[in-house]
C-alpha cells in the first residue's frame, strides 16, 4: 500500500536540502510471520505469542539496500501495576506477589535475538539471519530483571506466578548499530548500559554507570562502569533506548529515553529536559553531553484524542545518524511519532556541574536552560505521523536506507494484547545525508 504525504525536511546546513513541504512515498512492507509459542497462565488464560523485533533498527552502509538489522527486547512481559489484570484477568496479587515494581515473563528462558532481514522487490520481508546474545562462555543470554542493588530494579515473576531469580545476564535491549566490522553495538534500558557485541552474538564488554559494576557480579561477560554515574538515575523502565554510531564510526552516541529522576521521581514527571551523550568508541569514555527537549504531550494529536497526555508520556526512542553529529531523533507517545533533525554542533555541551549528584537545582529542575549556560540541540522536524494515513502506532525504530528512504519498525510487544509488527518505508524527494 502507498500513499502520498507531506514531509517537513529541514537541514539548511546541507546544500541538497530545502526546508518545507517535499513530496514522498510511504510503502507498507510485508513483516515475516515469527510465531513464539504460547503461554497459559493458571487461570487458563492463554496468550498467543509472537516476535516483537522491531525494538531497533539499522542500516549498515556498504550492505545491499534491503538489508537491515533489528532487535528484539527483553521479551514478553507484562506490567504487574498496570497491565495483569487487563490482560491475563488475575490481579497482582495472584501473579505478582502483589508486587507492583514487577514484570511477569511468560517465557523466561526468551533470548534477545539480533535479527538480519532481507526486503524483497515485493516488498516481502525475509530473515536472513538470526544472531541470539550470548556470554563469552556460548551461553545463552536472557531478558530477565537484574539483581540492582546501588539503584531501583524490578522483580520478576513466571506465568505460574512463581518468583523468578533475577539474572546479572538479562538484557532490555532497545537499539543497535551494526559495525563494518561485523560486530555490534546495542543500548540497554536496565541499569542503564551500552554493549559491545561480537558478529556471532557473543557480548565482548557491557558498559554500566560509574559504580554499578559490583552489581553484575558473576555476568558470564565483562563488566565495566565506564558511563557516567548519573545514568543510574533513570527511571526504572525508561533507561538508554537508542544509539547510532557516526559516520567514521569513531563515535557512538546515545540517549535516555526520559528526563532522569534527578533528585526524585517529580523531576522525572515533570521536565522535558533528556541527555544525550557522545561517546569515543577507542577510549570508552563520553565526549560530549547534550539537552534534548521533548515535546509537549498535547502536540502528539492521535494520542491526545484518546486521552490528555502526561509530559511523562513523551520519550525518545529511536537514534539515527545521517552525518557527523547530525542525528535523526525518534520522539513518540504510543500513536503518533514525530521525527526531528538535529545538529550537536549547534548545541552547547551540558556544564560539568550538572553531572555532580549534588547539583542543585538539577539539569531536569531546571527550566530556564539559557540562563544556566545550557543551549539544547535545535530540532527540525523530518516527520509528524499526525500528518499521515494509516501510520503504524508505536515505532521504536528507524532505519536510513539508501539515502533518501527510511524503514520505521513498530514494536509489536510479542503479540501480547494481540498487536502486529508493521514496517513502512518512507521515500523522500531530497537525501537526508550529504
Amino acid at each position: 500500500m502507498t500513499h502520498r504525504l507531506n514531509i517537513l525536511l529541514a537541514g539548511a546546513a546541507l546544500a541538497a536540502l530545502v526546508s518545507g513541504a517535499v513530496a514522498g512515498e510511504v510503502t507498507e512492507l510485508k513483516p515475516p510471520s515469527l510465531p513464539l509459542g504460547t503461554a497459559t497462565f493458571p487461570n487458563g488464560k492463554v496468550l498467543n505469542l509472537s516476535v516483537g523485533f522491531g525494538s531497533g533498527a539499522f542500516h549498515r552502509p556498504g550492505d545491499a539496500e534491503g538489508t537491515i538489522f533489528t532487535i528484539t527486547d527483553r521479551g514478553p512481559n507484562i506490567d504487574c501495576a498496570a497491565d495483569v489484570k487487563d490482560m491475563i484477568g488475575l490481579d497482582k496479587d495472584a501473579i505478582c506477589g502483589g508486587n507492583e515494581a514487577a514484570k511477569v515473563f511468560p517465557l523466561p528462558a526468551f533470548v534477545p535475538t539480533i535479527y538480519e532481514l532481507t526486503i524483497g522487490a515485493d516488498g516481502a520481508i525475509a530473515v536472513a539471519r538470526t544472531i541470539p546474545l550470548k556470554g563469552t562462555g556460548g551461553n545463552a543470554l536472557n531478558g530477565l530483571s537484574n539483581p540492582l542493588m546501588t539503584t531501583t530494579t524490578e522483580g520478576a515473576f513466571g506465568a505460574d506466578g512463581k518468583e523468578i531469580t533475577k539474572s546479572p545476564d538479562g538484557f532490555d535491549t532497545e537499539g543497535l548499530v551494526a559495525l563494518s566490522d561485523g560486530t555490534f553495538w546495542v543500548a540497554d534500558e536496565y541499569g542503564a548500559s551500552i554493549a559491545h557485541v561480537g558478529a556471532d552474538g557473543t557480548v565482548i564488554k557491557r558498559l554500566v554507570p560509574a559504580g554499578l559494576e559490583g552489581d553484575y557480579k558473576g555476568a558470564s561477560y565483562p563488566v565495566e562502569g565506564k558511563l557516567p554515574a548519573l545514568v543510574m538515575k533513570r527511571y526504572l523502565n525508561r533507561g538508554i533506548e537508542s544509539i547510532a554510531v557516526s559516520p567514521d564510526e569513531k563515535s557512538l552516541y546515545f540517549s535516555m529515553q526520559s528526563p532522569l529522576a534527578n533528585p526524585d521521581k517529580d523531576a522525572y514527571k515533570a521536565s522535558r529536559t533528556v541527555r544525550l551523550f557522545k561517546f569515543d568508541i577507542a577510549s570508552e569514555a563520553v565526549t560530549g553531553e547534550y539537552a534534548y527537549l521533548l515535546d509537549e504531550p498535547a502536540s502528539f494529536k492521535k494520542d491526545e484524542a484518546k486521552k490528555a497526555g502526561k509530559q511523562n508520556d513523551v520519550k525518545v526512542s529511536e537514534l539515527a545518524a545521517v552525518g557527523p553529529d547530525q542525528l535523526l531523533v525518534l520522539e513518540r507517545i504510543a500513536r503518533t511519532t514525530k521525527l526531528y533533525r538535529v545538529d550537536l554542533a549547534k548545541a552547547s555541551t551540558v556544564p560539568a556541574a550538572f553531572d555532580d549528584p549534588a547539583a542543585s537545582p538539577t539539569l531536569e529542575q531546571t527550566t530556564d536552560l539559557a540562563a544556566a549556560g545550557v543551549v539544547p540541540v535545535e530540532k527540525s522536524l523530518v516527520l509528524d505521523s499526525d500528518d499521515l494515513a494509516d501510520m503504524p502506532g508505536k515505532i521504536e525504530s528507524i532505519a536510513v536506507v539508501g539515502g533518501q528512504d527510511i524503514v520505521l519498525v513498530s514494536d509489536n510487544d510479542f503479540g501480547i494484547a494481540g498487536d502486529e509488527s508493521r514496517v513502512v518505508r518512507v521515500h523522500l524527494d531530497a537525501p537526508l545525508t550529504n
